[in-house]
């Protein structure tokens, strides 16, 4: 069988390319975005006309997956965990739907906030909906999860969560392929109104959900993921959760550990395990990437006294990833961290990119603001974030997706005016048109700058949903046409564009400022490939 080296994104997208995956959903979101592009650069993919196109956002990707499911197709959605948010909507409520073609929802979370504004765990959200969990402790895993896993939704008919995090989608190791397998033919629910949300049709498939969930628990008790590995010292025993037991094993030598191991791969947790685990041994560690929720829940659980150590107790940190030596000390081992990096040592935050289109942006926008009080930028996430640092310090709030427009509403409804709002050309289609919409219909005094660089760069330089668009839609929910200004934001430009950035923060509603100029990166990655066709 043919080995490869993969990414555990990649090993993901590999494993629902070869599971007969019929289209894959997704809005970029680090540590996520590999795995649709891993399916869009592949030649099979291509061939075989499997869809895999960016959505605008996560909420939009899961209803599409959701709708593939529905036609008896095999779809997956990915996002990152904060993308899970936004896509909190239909999610919840597929749990009740259920599918009918095999459906899998990747969600990359991000412990420590590499890349991120929270930490948040997306298992609270498995536990919430009551749909199985998938959580990989390594790239072969990972791989061979997504085959279980569509054979798991189609077999219960609902959706399943697959759990990552960062360390696993961007690290690799080899993974053995599987037969690739042909893509579902295309068939309706047996039950038309499955999935009709109208109460008297979804209270009776919640109850049926709730039964289903006991079979989730007896599926967890035999399931190849979970694995109960004795050995003779009983004075603890340890629950290692997904990447976390690949922490454990590194720790020693021949990866033969000394106290038994409860290894989870798939919840809820398997409770006939947990209860061997906790009559043989006089204590419990749990190792979980997250939050502690392997650890509440075990107490839930046993009720029963026994000591359970992890990151409530102290014994493991509250926040940030695990790594090899924090459960090291806490199976009291040595610390071998290291020493602490020396203060010569300087460091290096990120910065925009040299020529980036957004410093001629924010240089513009100081200036024109440079006669009023400090404070009334609300920003957005994206490559412009970096904004808040100095040497620009020329915005004031990054908090959620499209929350620039409407935080910027809310000031000005307090009073402060001009209030303005900084948000990218990807993230105003994603979640930025609804407040704007608000803005329009309340005639706020709000000036919005649409800094369109033609990509989603901060992901890697995905297309961007409003390319060639953005006027056309701040037209259409009502923003007067004299109050839409298209700027180039260049140096030589400069003295123009604040002059017409302070026309519109003087403007007494809603006016849109569009700083238009290719990402800096996006244009040589271009000349590049211009160079290298000729």
């Amino acid at each position: 069988m043919q080995k490869i080296l993969l990414l555990g994104d990649e090993a993901i997208a590999q494993g629902a390319l070869d599971a007969g995956l019929s289209g894959i959903y997704a809005y970029p979101g680090t540590p996520s975005t590999e795995i649709t592009e891993f399916v869009q650069h592949s030649k099979f993919a291509q061939e075989n006309h499997i869809h895999a196109t960016w959505s605008s956002n996560e909420k939009t990707a899961m209803e599409a997956a959701l709708g593939m499911s529905y036609a008896g197709k095999r779809a997956m959605v990915c996002m990152k965990h904060v993308g899970l948010n936004v896509a909190a909507d239909p999610f919840i409520n597929s749990a009740i739907t259920g599918a009918n073609g095999g459906l899998i929802v990747v969600s990359a979370d991000d412990p420590s906030m590499h890349s991120s504004q929270n930490e948040q765990d997306s298992r609270v959200y498995g536990k919430f909906a009551l749909v199985p969990i998938l959580e990989p402790a390594n790239q072969q895993e990972a791989y061979d999860m997504v085959h279980y896993g569509f054979d798991f939704s189609e077999k219960y008919k609902v959706p399943v969560l697959l759990r990552i995090t960062t360390r696993m989608a961007h690290s690799r190791s080899g993974v053995v392929l599987k037969s690739r397998r042909d893509p579902n033919e295309g068939h309706l629910p047996d039950d038309l109104r499955q999935f009709v949300l109208l109460p008297a049709i979804a209270k009776k498939r919640y109850r049926n959900l709730l039964k289903t969930h006991e079979a989730f628990i007896e599926e967890s008790g035999s399931s190849p993921f979970n694995r109960y590995i004795d050995a003779a010292d009983r004075t603890k025993g340890i629950i290692a959760c997904g990447i976390a037991f690949n922490y454990l094993l590194e720790n020693f030598p021949g990866h033969k550990v000394p106290h038994p191991v409860l290894k989870i791969g798939q919840y809820p947790m398997p409770r006939t395990m947990i209860e061997k685990l906790a009559d043989e041994c006089d204590e419990i560690l749990i190792l979980e990437d997250g939050y502690p929720v392997a650890e509440e829940l075990l107490k839930g659980y046993l009720g029963r006294g026994l000591k359970i150590r992890g990151r409530l107790d102290g014994t493991l940190p509250r926040d940030g990833e695990l790594n090899p030596n924090l459960v090291a000390v806490a199976l009291g081992l040595p610390d071998t961290f290291g020493l602490p990096v020396p203060e010569l040592m300087v460091g290096r935050p990120p910065s925009l990119c040299s020529g980036c289109p957004h410093i001629d942006s924010y240089l513009g926008l100081t200036e024109a603001l440079s006669e009023l009080s400090k404070g009334r930028v609300f920003s957005d996430i994206g490559c412009y974030t970096l904004g808040a640092l100095k040497p620009y310090e020329a915005i004031n709030s990054c908090v959620d997706m499209g929350a620039s427009i409407t935080m910027a509403k809310g000031a000005a409804d307090a009073g402060m005016v001009p209030a303005v709002a900084v948000i990218g050309d990807s993230t105003f289609t994603h979640s930025g048109i609804t407040g704007l919409l608000d803005a329009v219909n309340d005639h706020s005094p709000i000036t919005i700058l649409i800094l369109d660089n033609g990509t989603t760069a901060m992901t890697g330089g995905q297309n961007s949903p409003g390319t060639g668009k953005i006027e056309a839609i701040c037209k259409g929910i009502g923003v007067e046409e004299a109050h839409i200004r298209v700027l180039r934001p260049l140096k030589k430009y400069h003295e123009e564009n604040v002059r017409i950035m302070k026309e519109e923060l003087s403007y007494p509603g809603v006016s849109v400022i569009i700083p238009r100029r290719e990402c800096i990166v996006s244009v040589d990655k271009r000349m590049r490939e211009k160079f290298k066709n000729k």
